[in-house]
C-alpha cells in the first residue's frame, strides 16, 4: 500500500459523514423509540464472541459469512458477528431464561466477509426485534406490523411483503425419502423455480405423481389471497402439514390487515429463503424496481435448543443503512445558534440555557476568521440592551 493510497477502506466498507450521518442517527432513534413502544427490550450483543457460540444453531451459509481472528489472551478462535439473531437468542434463553414472552430488539454493527445486498455492502447497520415464548398467529401478526413500521420510519412507502411457509414444502418432499444430495438439488430448482428442470427430475427419480404434481403447482403458487384458495383446493391430498401451514398463512395475514390496514401482503409458496433455519413462516420485504429484499424476517423454534432450550421464536431483521439509501427524504436546513466570544458570565449562562432546551450551539473560538453559517448555524447570540438574545441571520 502506497501513501496514495492508504486512506482508501477496504472493499465493502463505508463510512458515513455529516450531514447524513445526523439524518441517518434520527433514523435509528425513531426505530428504537417504535420498538419501545411495542414493548420490546433493548439488548446489546458484543461484537465479537468464541466462534463456535457465535455459530451455535445457525447453518453453514453465515459460517462462510463471519470473519474469524485468533484471541491474544486465550488463543481461541472468536468471530466476528455476521448476524445478531444468534445472539439475542442466547440472551434469551441463557442469559435472561425467562418464563413468559419476551420481547428484545437490537441495533448494531455486523460484517460479512462477502458483500450481500444492494451495494455490495459488507458492513450493515442491523436492527431487529425477536419474539420469543409464544407459536400463536398473534405473534406473527405482530411481528411482520412491526417491520412493516420499522420500514416506515426509515422514509419507505412503496413496498410489500412476501409470505411463505416452509411446512408447505416439507410436507410434499418429507413423505418423498430423497437423498440428501436430491433434497439439495430440489430445494435449489425450486428457489429458481425452474420449472423445466423440475419436471426432468420429477420423471427421473420416479417422484410419484401427485407429489410431482404439487411441486410443479407450488412453483407458480404466488399472488394475493386467492393463492391461498388455489393451494388449499390443489395441495388437499398432499397431508396434514401442508394444509395446517396454509391455514396458518391465512390466519396471520388476517391478523396483519387488522392491525395494519390494507397491508400489502402477497403470497409465494416456493419461497424458501432460510430453510434450514426457518421452522415455520417465513417473510421478506421488497420495493418495486429492487429485485432482491430489504428486509427479512421468519419463525424459527429449533435455535434455542442448542443453548438449552427450543423456545418458540418470531422476528426479523433489516439493514438500516440499506433503507435510509433507499428512501426519498427532504433534506433539513441548517439549524443552531452561534455564540460569539464572550467573558461574560451572564453569556456562558444563555448557552447552557439554550443546550438544555435542546439547541445547538456552536462557540466561537477566538483565533477563527468563520462565521455562523460556516457551522451551519441559522441564528446568532448578541447582547443587546444588557441582555444576551438569540437573533436570527438576516
Amino acid at each position: 500500500m502506497t501513501t496514495d493510497n492508504r486512506w482508501l477502506l477496504p472493499e465493502g466498507i463505508e463510512e458515513v459523514l455529516p450531514p447524513t450521518a445526523a439524518e441517518l442517527d434520527r433514523v435509528c432513534r425513531r426505530i428504537l423509540d417504535l420498538y419501545a413502544s411495542f414493548g420490546y427490550e433493548l439488548v446489546i450483543p458484543p461484537l465479537i464472541e468464541h466462534l463456535e457460540s457465535l455459530l451455535t444453531g445457525t447453518g453453514e451459509d453465515l459460517e462462510l459469512q463471519t470473519f474469524k481472528l485468533t484471541d491474544q489472551l486465550s488463543g481461541r478462535t472468536l468471530g466476528v458477528r455476521a448476524d445478531s439473531t444468534p445472539q439475542v437468542v442466547r440472551i434469551d434463553v441463557h442469559n435472561l431464561k425467562r418464563r413468559c414472552p419476551t420481547r428484545l430488539c437490537y441495533l448494531g454493527p455486523v460484517l460479512h466477509t462477502r458483500p450481500t445486498g444492494r451495494g455490495g455492502a459488507r458492513e450493515l447497520l442491523q436492527t431487529g426485534a425477536e419474539l420469543y415464548g409464544s407459536s400463536s398467529r398473534e405473534s406473527e401478526a405482530e411481528i411482520i406490523v412491526l417491520m412493516l413500521k420499522t420500514l416506515a420510519c426509515a422514509g419507505l412507502k412503496e413496498i410489500h411483503i412476501d409470505l411463505g411457509h416452509v411446512g408447505i414444502y416439507r410436507g410434499i418432499t418429507d413423505r418423498l425419502g430423497l437423498a440428501k444430495a436430491q433434497a439439495q438439488i430440489l430445494f435449489d430448482i425450486l428457489q429458481r423455480k425452474a420449472t423445466a428442470e423440475l419436471r426432468e427430475v420429477i420423471e427421473q427419480w420416479t417422484i410419484p405423481a401427485a407429489a410431482g404434481e404439487a411441486l410443479l403447482t407450488v412453483v407458480d403458487l404466488n399472488g394475493d389471497s386467492a393463492v391461498l384458495e388455489s393451494a388449499s383446493r390443489v395441495l388437499a391430498g398432499q397431508g396434514d402439514e401442508v394444509l395446517r401451514s396454509i391455514e396458518e398463512l391465512r390466519q396471520t395475514a388476517s391478523l396483519v390487515n387488522r392491525r395494519y390496514p390494507n397491508a400489502p401482503i402477497y403470497f409465494d409458496l416456493a419461497e424458501l429463503r432460510g430453510y434450514h433455519y426457518y421452522t415455520g413462516m417465513s417473510f421478506a420485504a421488497y420495493i418495486p424496481g429492487l429485485g432482491q429484499g430489504i428486509a427479512f424476517g421468519g419463525r424459527y423454534d429449533d435455535i434455542g435448543k442448542a443453548f438449552g432450550t427450543a423456545r418458540p421464536a418470531i422476528g426479523f431483521s433489516a439493514d438500516i443503512r440499506a433503507l435510509f439509501g433507499l428512501a426519498a427524504r427532504p433534506l433539513h436546513p441548517p439549524r443552531g445558534v452561534f455564540a460569539p466570544v464572550s467573558e461574560d458570565p451572564e453569556c456562558q449562562r444563555m448557552i447552557d440555557h439554550l443546550r438544555d432546551q435542546n439547541e445547538r450551539v456552536v462557540c466561537a473560538l477566538p483565533d477563527q476568521a468563520d462565521n455562523a453559517v460556516d457551522h451551519g448555524c441559522d441564528r446568532i447570540l448578541i447582547r443587546k440592551e444588557g441582555i444576551w438574545k438569540v437573533r436570527d441571520l438576516g
